[in-house]
């Protein structure tokens, strides 16, 4: 699963995931993607999973790319335990997706294949997407 080698900071605060992503909109390498139209956080289980159901429809052929990275981590509490006493530990990371953004490129498919290939990729994520084409953007 994807996380960063090294970060300055532990915990971070949750934030919030309004408005709309001004970066990471465009199709830079591939053909094909799946874009995100909703906010939301996505684990790196979930990137992960959404990776090998793509790459397991297209049987290893053509190119992807994940254009997201999981750098924020979150906390969590162990079980049966009171309120207070500080914030839990650490737990995983996750990544914060606002509409807009493309989360997975692909080309060197055909279309056919790739729609269905992000469709079943978008199954597996926690944010409603859609299919979007080199010349719709």
């Amino acid at each position: 699963m994807l996380s960063p080698k090294k970060v300055k900071f532990r915990k971070q605060q949750k934030g919030r995931t309004k408005g709309v992503s001004y970066r990471g909109c465009n199709l830079d390498y591939g053909e094909f993607g799946l874009q995100a139209i909703e906010c939301g956080r996505i684990s790196s289980k979930q990137i992960e999973a959404a990776r090998i159901a793509m790459t397991r429809h297209v049987k290893r052929g053509g190119k992807m790319w994940i254009k997201i990275f999981p750098d924020k981590p979150f906390t969590k509490k162990p079980a049966e335990v009171r309120m207070g006493k500080g914030k839990g530990s650490p737990e995983g990371w996750i990544a914060v997706v606002r509409p807009g953004r493309i989360l997975y490129e692909m080309e060197g498919v055909p279309r056919e294949m790739a729609k269905e290939a992000l469709r079943l990729a978008s199954h597996k994520l926690s944010v409603k997407t859609r299919f979007v084409e080199r010349g719709d953007l």
